[in-house]
């Protein structure tokens, strides 16, 4: 299963690298991997997250 998400206007690239690391945290403690992420002209940021494995989970 794949999940997508947004991260809100961050025109400095320090402050977008913070919510994209808070992000992948959040998501890899409800079983998902971030797999890909592109920043958008409008400085925003997309997130693409797939489901880990029970087998693969860092637990």
């Amino acid at each position: 299963m794949y999940k997508t998400m947004v991260v809100k206007y961050s025109p400095k690239a320090k402050e977008m690298a913070v919510k994209i690391e808070d992000a992948a945290n959040k998501m890899e403690q409800e079983g998902f991997e971030l797999v890909s992420c592109s920043i958008m002209p409008s400085s925003r940021g997309i997130l693409i997250f797939k489901r880990m494995a029970a087998d693969e989970s860092t637990e």
